[in-house]
């Protein structure tokens, strides 16, 4: 049995309303997340099957994975997809300060702005999102945390659809499952782009991208 929910339920909607959890559900779009990354191992595979698929994707990157493959985070904005901030160093907001968990969210802009070349950061000033897409690892941030970061002019991300990619105690086909029993147009589904997720991750994604083709939906970026 799952330990986590893979649903949002609406009462959670409804409770932190400033808070970004599902899209209108009159577009045939949905929108695909991966949270962790970029890592040379999984992301650039990642990349490989959305371009396949003619899919766009957000990928809510740590700040010290960007500064070490810096090249990883220039090609997925050269591909089109988005970035997001999800701290420097993946912090739990519920074991972080106030102060230091609004340091770790500017430590991930200042670094990503340093990691880019000029030019790619100029091309993809008005695309990329890191500036105003912010997800909370582990879906963890307290009040005043987010507070302040809806101040800055960010959105807060979280999700729909949890696919638990993951969670070592899921088969593959669960974690299918999980994503296929659940989304629906204008879902948020959160993957993972991480050592830990590339099993299910590589069984569940082609699988996923060819059912959203075949139900004739689009993935895009967010914006």
């Amino acid at each position: 049995m799952n330990r986590y929910i893979i649903k949002t339920p609406k009462l959670v909607h409804w409770l932190f309303p400033k808070r970004v959890w599902v899209f209108s559900r009159k577009k045939p779009t949905v929108y695909l997340t991966f949270d962790d990354g970029p890592i040379p191992e999984v992301t650039p595979w990642v990349l490989q099957q959305l371009k396949q698929h003619n899919a766009q994707a957000t990928f809510f990157c740590i700040g010290d994975n960007v500064a070490k493959h810096p090249e990883i985070a220039t090609q997925i904005l050269n591909e089109g997809h988005s970035i997001g901030n999800h701290t420097f160093h993946h912090k739990n907001g519920w074991k972080t300060s106030f102060e230091e968990y609004l340091k770790e969210f500017e430590l991930f802009n200042s670094e990503l702005k340093k990691s880019l070349s000029d030019e790619v950061f100029e091309d993809n000033k008005t695309n990329q999102k890191s500036n105003i897409l912010f997800r909370p690892p582990y879906g963890k941030m307290t009040s005043s945390q987010a507070k302040a970061i809806l101040k800055k002019g960010c959105k807060i991300i979280m999700w729909h659809v949890l696919s638990g990619d993951y969670d070592k105690n899921i088969s593959e086909t669960e974690c299918l499952e999980n994503v296929l029993k659940n989304i629906e147009k204008g879902s948020i589904i959160v993957f993972h782009d991480s050592l830990k997720a590339e099993k299910n991750l590589k069984f569940v994604l082609p699988k996923v991208l060819e059912y959203i083709q075949e139900k004739g939906w689009s993935s895009q970026a967010i914006n």
